[in-house]
């Protein structure tokens, strides 16, 4: 293996596209969605009001973004769809903590840089999206 070719091997990209897909989706759940449902006697209250939705409206909202779009992230379907709502709750994230990329925002900051990549890039070879998009269905 050469470290120092700039070509892409397409195999290599499918596999890195997978396991950042992998990566990010579990880390959403575990430590941020999974986070929320356990505390949501607490948060409904407390959580920011997205749009004046009102706090257990935004949290839910959250939720369903963090658990449900990164279950979709994960397996690839659906994938640049659920991409957008776990984008806008990185966005409120990082602008409710002031924008400090070297501070507070800083993992909502990462988060939201995977999940800008795997918009622009999309799901890969390794995804249902991409078995789907094979098959003719006429």
């Amino acid at each position: 293996m050469n470290l120092n070719t700039v070509k892409i091997k397409p195999e290599l990209l499918n596999i890195a596209l997978l396991i950042l897909r992998i990566v990010m989706g579990t880390m959403m759940i575990a430590n941020h969605g999974w986070t929320k449902v356990v505390k949501y006697e607490v948060l409904k209250t407390e959580f920011f009001s997205f749009l004046g939705l009102g706090s257990q409206f935004s949290l839910i909202l959250a939720i369903l973004a963090e658990i449900l779009c990164s279950i979709l992230v994960i397996f690839g379907l659906f994938t640049r769809a659920a991409l957008v709502p776990l984008i806008i709750t990185m966005l409120v994230a990082v602008s409710i903590n002031n924008w400090e990329l070297f501070g507070k925002a800083e993992m909502g900051f990462l988060y939201l840089t995977g999940f800008l990549f795997l918009l622009l890039v999309g799901p890969g070879e390794k995804s249902i999206d991409y078995k789907m998009s094979r098959k003719s269905y006429f």
